[in-house]
């Protein structure tokens, strides 16, 4: 599986040329958990300052064919990727002539995103899954059709896909088209064969949105939500199909905007360190790439602008800022670059993150 993923992060030796900006060493180790190995942390510090911030950031653009802006970001490693949409794609020709831009640009190192769920949550319409998660069947139908979906959007240049949504549904929650079929148990199956389909085609799943938002009565692309489960409730049901896809070693796993006071009264789940280094690295064991839902999200800005939510998320231990709004980059670089230069702490923080990143892409080309 992708658990390969967590060896290359652990001690893989990534070479890169220095940037213009040369990152000073930090005055601190973190010791969190799921950190990267010494040779990885070595491999980092060949980067960059301004590259070692780039490559926690994905970025998007609105264009068909791509914009000088994403070129310029590509080349100087101030992004890692990009998340593409429907509207930057069409025919597969036009796709692979769009995706080999983007390598060219970031000379094969990029992390190219869709999101294809299934059904109607499709970013490349021509490709599979042809059913919605709901719909897909008994695991050894989901790994087929995670499989097939794969080879398809890997065959034009896609690498990531921020699939599958390992979410538990509750009667009346916003998410509950989009999720596996079955109780806890079954979902958590079904997470485990999408991401071993995905696997079988080298293109990295992503387990979503944890701690798990099955419950939300609302999307957080749309509003704030808060899911009041006890934590025995999230133990017994939300997390079971993490666990699972941790377990099958899913290369990320996407945050959630939702606030839950069961285990942080405070800040919602892609902004909270008890959720992201306490849950998931220190007690699910995880130590592959942790990225943001959509920074742009309506319950990210119901509490503060994108470049502030960006730096408590990279606070709280998540690796990737996920921007699906083509300014967005333009607040967060910068604020981001501004802290890092002025405080060791943060610096470490970006260091260790850019680890894993890098070596997520180090196993995907």
């Amino acid at each position: 599986m992708f658990a390969a993923v967590v060896a290359l992060i652990g001690g893989l030796v990534i070479g890169s040329s220095a940037g213009d900006d040369t990152a000073s060493q930090p005055d601190s180790t973190a010791a969190d958990g799921g950190g990267p190995g010494e040779a990885a942390r070595r491999a980092v510090d060949r980067l960059g300052l301004r590259e070692q911030v780039g490559q926690l950031l994905v970025s998007s653009f609105d264009e068909p064919a791509v914009p000088d802006y994403i070129r310029r970001r590509l080349r100087a490693r101030e992004t890692a990727g990009v998340i593409l949409f429907g509207r930057n794609g069409g025919t597969q020709a036009h796709w692979r002539r769009l995706t080999r831009s983007l390598q060219d640009a970031a000379h094969d190192k990029a992390l190219i995103m869709v999101d294809q769920e299934g059904g109607q949550i499709r970013t490349v319409s021509f490709a599979g899954p042809a059913a919605g998660q709901p719909f897909q069947g008994d695991p050894s139908a989901v790994r087929s059709q995670a499989r097939e979906a794969a080879r398809q959007i890997r065959s034009i240049g896609v690498n990531v896909n921020l699939a599958p949504v390992a979410d538990v549904p509750a009667a009346g929650g916003a998410l509950g088209g989009r999720a596996f079929a079955g109780d806890a148990t079954d979902i958590a199956a079904s997470t485990r064969a999408s991401i071993g389909g995905m696997h079988d085609a080298r293109v990295a799943a992503t387990a979503k949105h944890f701690p798990g938002l099955g419950a939300a009565a609302v999307n957080t692309d749309d509003a704030s939500t808060t899911i009041d489960a006890s934590r025995d409730t999230l133990e017994g049901r939300e997390l079971v199909p993490f666990r699972a896809a941790v377990a099958e070693g899913v290369p990320l796993v996407m945050l959630s905007h939702g606030l839950y006071p069961a285990l942080d009264g405070e800040r919602i789940a892609s902004q909270s360190k008890p959720i992201v280094t306490g849950l998931l690295r220190r007690e699910l064991r995880f130590e592959g790439v942790a990225v943001t839902d959509s920074i742009e999200a309506q319950a990210v800005l119901d509490r503060s602008g994108v470049a502030t939510a960006a730096e408590r998320s990279l606070d709280a231990g998540v690796d990737l800022i996920l921007m699906t709004g083509s300014a967005s980059w333009n607040d967060v670089f910068p604020a981001l670059l501004e802290r890092a230069r002025r405080s060791p702490t943060f610096r470490e923080r970006v260091r260790e993150s850019a680890a894993r990143v890098l070596a997520l892409k180090r196993l995907l080309h």
